[in-house]
C-alpha cells in the first residue's frame, strides 16, 4: 500500500451538542487501529470541544466519553489540530485548549489530501 494512502484526515465541525462529534473521535481512533496515521481538524463549533474543562462533560451513551476518546487519540500519535480562524472568532487561546491541540490553518490537511490521504467528515 502506498504511504500517501495510510494517512486519514477528519475533519470535525460538530460540537459537545451532537453525537457526530464522539462517533468521529470513534472512528479516527479506528484508524489508527487499522494502521492509518490520523489528523484530526477541527472547525466551527468542533473548536469548542477541546477547551479545557468543556471537554469533560460531553459523553454521548453508548460511546466512551470524549474526553477518554481524544486522549486516546492524542496517545497513539494522533494529530489535533483547531481552525485558526475558528479559535479567534471566539477569543480562545493555546492556553484555552487542552494540552497536544495545535492552532493551525488549513494548509495542514491540504498538504495531507494533495498526498492523497483519505477524507472523512463530520
Amino acid at each position: 500500500m502506498p504511504e500517501s494512502s495510510r494517512e486519514l484526515v477528519v475533519l470535525f465541525t460538530h460540537g459537545a451538542d451532537h453525537e457526530l462529534s464522539s462517533v468521529g473521535f470513534t472512528i479516527a481512533n479506528g484508524g489508527m487501529t487499522a494502521g492509518l496515521r490520523v489528523s484530526a481538524f477541527l472547525t466551527s463549533a468542533a473548536v469548542d470541544l477541546v477547551r479545557r474543562r468543556a471537554i469533560d462533560s460531553t459523553v454521548v451513551p453508548p460511546l466512551e466519553p470524549l474526553a477518554a476518546l481524544v486522549k486516546d487519540f492524542l496517545a497513539r500519535g494522533g494529530r489535533l489540530w483547531a481552525c485558526t480562524p475558528c479559535v479567534k472568532a471566539r477569543g480562545y487561546e493555546q492556553g484555552d485548549l487542552i494540552d497536544g491541540v495545535e492552532i493551525a490553518g488549513s494548509s495542514k490537511i491540504h498538504e495531507l489530501i494533495k498526498a492523497g490521504a483519505a477524507t472523512l467528515s463530520f
